[in-house]
């Protein structure tokens, strides 16, 4: 088995990287190290860069179908890595995840209709619904005993006639909690007693701790899977999303019809020539690199877990149960949402991300990125320290 090197520092700084390019724009400063946007700092594995630099080799980059090696791939992975046996005609396409959401919205309701999220949670979850014009219901996660769970008793009081859908981060981010199957069964069964969709963004669920067991929401049962839409990719978990490749899986024939419909309209259906096999690769090839990777991100996630217990304890951090996103607690600190952003820049010279992005719910939180080499973010817990014993005193 071949070994990958995840400790190799790559300079990303002047290739047009949304996370290392903007961060003058964004933090006033393109010195602070950058650990915001949800991408990677490791390479993207070999057998992707192959499966591109082959398609290169054709020398016509025309209009591409999506061949039965698409839909076969998205098939074996969901059905060997979450043992999910899907069927090609469920399978469907989307840019990215985040366009898959806007479609259904648009395809499946209507404006005025209001749809529920359940905050903290991925900010374009807010833009999607009221850039819609659809209308905005929150339903807030309980933090209980360090891990968010759901609110069922408030998800119940807040749907009426007008409410046509909920939309849920599974494996949720920022907090990076795994759903468990009971959890999911409870909530669709309230989507089913309701007359709700269920829109699942998965884009996580291939980064979740070995020791954890990812449950696609649609898995849970026939009922359930004939109202839920599940959004997946391969761009989180291989470093891919400049490919703008994702699926979505739609066990419903009609709802599958009114989301193409849809994606028809605003023609975004051909996709990126070069996704495609990019896709088939990753997921024919990529266990053994995922493998590795999360052996990577769990050394990164336990050394800043005790980084931060015994050298800063003034910050409390939810330990992940997926993905790489660290949910910081810093209201110990006493700072401002304001002034705790202006501290991370300008003190601790890192570029996070505000919590209160994710909602009001993340007011005195930050959430910082782990997926990078480990050289780089103990230099990054190294400046935080040393910024909160300056401040601490005095």
């Amino acid at each position: 088995m071949k070994t990958y090197d995840f400790d190799e520092i790559i300079e990303r700084a002047g290739t047009g990287s949304v996370k290392y390019d903007l961060r003058k724009k964004l933090f006033g400063n393109d010195e602070v190290i950058p650990m915001w946007v949800a991408d990677m700092d490791f390479r993207t594995p070999d057998f992707i860069v192959d499966a591109v630099n082959k398609r290169m080799e054709d020398p016509i980059f025309g209009y591409t179908l999506r061949e039965d090696a698409f839909y076969e791939a998205v098939k074996s992975w969901m059905a060997k890595r979450h043992g999910w046996k899907i069927e090609k005609k469920w399978i469907t396409f989307s840019p990215g995840v985040v366009s898959a959401l806007s479609m259904a919205i648009l395809a499946m309701t209507k404006p005025g209709d209001k749809i529920v999220v359940q905050p903290p949670v991925y900010h374009p979850f807010y833009f999607v619904v009221e850039d819609n014009d659809r209308e905005l219901v929150r339903n807030p996660l309980l933090l209980d005993k360090g891990r968010y769970r759901m609110d069922f008793d408030h998800l119940k009081s807040v749907i009426d006639d007008r409410t046509r859908m909920v939309i849920i981060a599974n494996p949720h981010n920022p907090g990076g909690t795994v759903w468990t199957e009971e959890e999911l069964k409870k909530l669709g069964e309230i989507c089913v007693e309701n007359d709700l969709l269920l829109i699942s963004d998965e884009i996580h669920s291939d980064l979740v701790a070995k020791r954890f067991r990812h449950t696609p929401a649609a898995s849970i049962s026939p009922e359930i899977a004939q109202r839920t839409v599940t959004c997946v990719a391969p761009s989180k978990t291989f470093n891919a999303a400049g490919l703008a490749t994702s699926a979505v899986i739609i066990p419903d024939k009609e709802l599958m019809a009114k989301y193409k419909r849809t994606l028809n309209a605003i023609h975004l259906d051909f996709g990126n020539i070069f996704g495609n096999p990019a896709l088939v690769a990753a997921y024919e090839k990529g266990e053994d690199w995922l493998s590795q990777l999360l052996d990577y991100i769990g050394e990164n996630i336990s050394h800043a877990m005790d980084f931060f217990e015994k050298r800063i304890p003034a910050i409390t951090v939810m330990e992940p149960e997926a993905s790489y996103l660290l949910w910081l607690d810093c209201k110990k600190l006493g700072l401002s949402q304001e002034a705790l952003c202006e501290f991370m820049v300008k003190e601790a010279g890192l570029g996070l991300n505000d919590g209160t992005m994710f909602g009001k719910e993340g007011e005195g939180y930050m959430r910082m990125n782990l997926a990078c080499p480990l050289s780089v973010l103990k230099k990054a817990l190294a400046n935080l320290e040393t910024a909160v014993n300056k401040l601490q005193a005095g």
